[in-house]
């Protein structure tokens, strides 16, 4: 029901959202274009001088919005929820795509959040205040008072260029620790730890300045 309601609200835009506005104007081109050749045969182009334009349709005006409290629940849609939800629903699935929800499983962008701020601050009763982020929102920060919110793994914060590095970085250091010289360091260093036993010598240190 979702993208058959976002469909009929993108169908009634007039711009494309993700197309650049240097492609809509050759749009049209491309669609000439694409005809057939015998099509032109049989139905000549006009000439420029008997072109006819069709009439500009006057603008019915919007009828007069019913009573939310006496009108019926179809109504109650139509008016009050679906000229503000639409819009919300069709910004979150463009900020969806930005965010690649649709090439991974997991990702930071939280769909709920999103539209939970998008339409706090789309409120035609808060028409002239200023932006509010998502956890600075009254009743979000009341909730998440007494229900806190478990940590974003780091996973799902970092960039695709940070993770990149993290990765790179720890496959040298395998790479490095690998080397039959640094295994024999790095063998020494242990047998050296395990042979002093610095716990034991600091028992010992102790031990001696209470007998003091």
């Amino acid at each position: 029901l979702y993208y058959f309601l976002l469909s009929e609200y993108e169908a009634e835009q007039p711009q494309f959202p993700d197309v650049p506005e240097a492609r809509h104007g050759s749009m049209s081109l491309e669609v000439g274009i694409l005809q057939p050749l015998h099509m032109e045969q049989f139905h000549p182009a006009p000439a420029v001088d008997t072109i006819v334009q069709p009439p500009i349709p006057e603008a019915t005006p919007f009828p007069e919005p019913p009573d939310p409290k006496t009108c019926s629940p179809q109504e109650y849609l139509e008016y009050y929820i679906f000229p503000v939800l639409l819009p919300g629903m069709a910004e979150l699935l463009h900020r969806a795509k930005q965010e690649k929800c649709f090439e991974r499983k997991r990702t930071k962008f939280i769909a709920c959040d999103f539209l939970t701020e998008w339409l706090y601050n789309n409120n035609p009763k808060r028409k002239d205040e200023s932006f509010t982020e998502f956890f600075s929102i009254p009743f979000v920060s009341d909730w998440l008072k007494d229900h806190p919110r478990p940590p974003v793994p780091v996973s799902l914060l970092l960039s695709e260029e940070a993770a990149s590095i993290v990765i790179q970085s720890f496959w040298r250091g395998y790479r490095v620790r690998c080397h039959s010289e640094i295994q024999e360091l790095r063998q020494w260093q242990k047998q050296l730890r395990e042979g002093k036993n610095i716990i034991k010598r600091v028992e010992e240190f102790w031990a001696k300045q209470e007998a003091k």
